[in-house]
């Protein structure tokens, strides 16, 4: 598949213009013109970077790319390594960040109501990134503790009565912290995210509403995954998703 094709298929169907963003979306490093073999992953570290070069990939498709706002822009040290790595090997670096945050069926929230049984009622937040909904059936903080910790494959930070019954969350992944009042606000008994920040454990302890930090890393594998599956599937292309461990 011709690299300006696929760039142009992913860039339609996240809607990635609409977005306002942290960072380019799209294709943010080029390489080869000709894509058959893609590696996803969550983040395009250089243990990514080296793992896509062994499988001989042409593109690495990611959720946090490169060239965030407001970060040191030049090509130096594990930079230079990183881009050298990529460039040597000819390999697309394409990057989505909010648009795959927020796409109703591949993104990180989609997919972690759908493998958590929750069902989706509406959006909230800056570009709508903030999801709300309801668990599959009402459950104490401490049954979904256990749930998203047998899903996500690690223990969430809760905060918040154990016994206290769920009937409405919200839920944000990665770095969503920052919607907790917001979400409170709108009346739930829970929110879920990946990051959870110091102002935030005071606020679930003094409103009663629970907090479970999932884990920014384990909460964004979803997104990735997702579409490298439907690229695969709709354009016959080899996907591999790796993931690289990270405890954060």
């Amino acid at each position: 598949m011709r690299r300006e094709e696929l760039v142009r298929y992913l860039d339609e169907l996240l809607e990635s213009a609409r977005f306002r963003d942290y960072c380019p979306n799209g294709l943010q490093v080029e390489g080869a013109r000709e894509v058959g073999r893609i590696v996803a992953g969550v983040t395009a570290c250089q243990a990514l970077i080296d793992a896509a070069a062994e499988r001989g990939a042409d593109a690495l498709l990611v959720h946090h790319g490169w060239f965030w706002r407001g970060e040191d822009g030049r090509v130096t040290g594990f930079r230079k390594t990183r881009m050298k790595t990529l460039l040597a090997r000819d390999i697309n670096l394409i990057a989505y960040h909010l648009p795959l945050d927020a796409h109703p069926g591949l993104g990180n929230n989609a997919r972690l109501a759908a493998l958590l049984g929750w069902r989706a009622e509406g959006r909230f937040g800056e570009q709508d990134i903030g999801w709300i909904g309801r668990p599959g059936s009402p459950q104490t903080l401490a049954e979904l503790e256990r749930n998203v910790a047998g899903a996500l494959r690690r223990a969430p930070l809760s905060i918040g009565d154990a016994d206290r019954r769920i009937e409405r969350l919200a839920w944000c992944s990665g770095g969503g912290q920052g919607y907790f009042e917001q979400a409170v606000s709108l009346g739930v008994d829970a929110f879920v995210s990946g990051e959870i920040s110091e102002p935030a454990v005071h606020l679930a302890r003094e409103t009663g509403v629970a907090y479970l930090g999932a884990g920014h890393h384990a909460s964004e594998r979803l997104g990735a995954q997702a579409l490298a599956d439907h690229l695969s599937a709709k354009f016959g292309l080899e996907c591999e998703f790796i993931d690289i461990d990270n405890p954060v």
